[in-house]
């Protein structure tokens, strides 16, 4: 994408994603379970996710590619720090490191090189830290389902400047993860019912090599 789309992808004030209710609670589960005191969001948008962390994690990192995200995001949450950047940009610009978790919430749908993002966490995780990563589930039930009501055209979004280009299963973004160094711990499906959830979260744990 084009440096003009990334500047003018406005983010308004006060405006909540529709995925924070589905999607913090995983996340709060994740930081409990595993004692999460270090945050990095790649893809925070606004920052409203890392507001929602204020007080239960020491370190709240963002990096983001939209000039009014980031301008929002140091609004909504001054008590984290953020970057503009892409995901292609050096990891190494964002001056903390060895975090417990990074996120990254309804990014990898997209992204043309996907394998940058478990890439980018990779290099600012601690040994054995983790990833979580949520995008739109998809599997067989809820692929026959929206094509038994012609939902296609309007689930593709095609008209969306910027929206979905890569349509992600369980089986498919775990074995992203795995190729990218990471062993799959966790999955959720959030949203609507069993198989046909909204959304889907994975957390994964970075492999240390031998």
């Amino acid at each position: 994408m084009t440096p003009d789309f990334y500047k003018n992808n406005a983010y308004w004030e006060g405006y909540v994603p529709h995925t924070v209710p589905l999607l913090l609670p995983p996340i709060l589960e994740t930081i409990e379970r595993y004692g999460v005191k270090s945050v990095l969001d790649l893809g925070c948008g606004n920052g409203v996710f890392l507001r929602a962390l204020v007080g239960k994690c020491e370190t709240l990192v963002g990096i983001e590619p939209s000039e009014t995200g980031i301008t929002q995001a140091r609004k909504n949450c001054p008590q984290g720090k953020f970057y503009q950047l892409k995901l292609e940009d050096d990891p190494d610009l964002v001056q903390e490191r060895d975090f417990d978790l990074a996120i990254s919430t309804e990014v990898v749908e997209h992204l043309y090189f996907p394998r940058l993002l478990p890439r980018f966490a990779r290099r600012k995780l601690r040994p054995g830290g983790l990833l979580l990563v949520t995008t739109p589930y998809h599997g067989w039930l809820k692929n026959v389902a929206i094509a038994v009501l012609n939902k296609w055209d309007s689930h593709h979004s095609c008209l969306w400047d910027g929206g979905h280009i890569k349509f992600w299963s369980r089986a498919s973004l775990s074995e992203l993860l795995r190729q990218e160094g990471f062993e799959v711990l966790r999955f959720y499906g959030v949203g609507r019912c069993l198989w046909l959830w909204q959304s889907m979260v994975l957390v994964a744990r970075k492999v240390i090599n031998e």
